[in-house]
């Protein structure tokens, strides 16, 4: 079992519980891309895109690199493979409550 630090996993839900910086990891999917090319879909300044890689970046969920002007951002997934880890406990509480329910309704044929 992974061991999880909790402030760490506390700074990934937040990160991914807003739905912009969601968009942003998609988008990091198919290669990094600097902070104005992750602002373009959205109607915001390059300030508002910056505080939310700030957020990503505090999360571990992505690496920026600085090249002159230009930061370029890339994806760092692990971070949402140790959240996965921490919610797998709770989709094994609920396969045994689903299998009870099923056995359940076998039993009352």
């Amino acid at each position: 079992m992974v061991k999880l630090n909790s402030q760490h996993l506390d700074a990934v839900f937040a990160a991914l519980a807003d739905p912009t910086r969601r968009a942003m990891l998609q988008h990091l999917e198919h290669g990094p891309c600097s902070v104005g090319e992750l602002a373009g879909p959205f109607d915001m300044s390059f300030a508002g895109a910056s505080k939310h890689v700030k957020v990503l970046e505090k999360a571990g969920l992505i690496t920026r690199e600085v090249q002159g002007r230009i930061h370029h951002c890339r994806l760092n997934a692990t971070p949402m493979a140790e959240a996965d880890a921490w919610l797998q406990r709770y989709r094994v509480f609920w396969n045994d409550r689903l299998d009870a329910l099923e056995q359940a309704l076998k039993d009352g044929d």
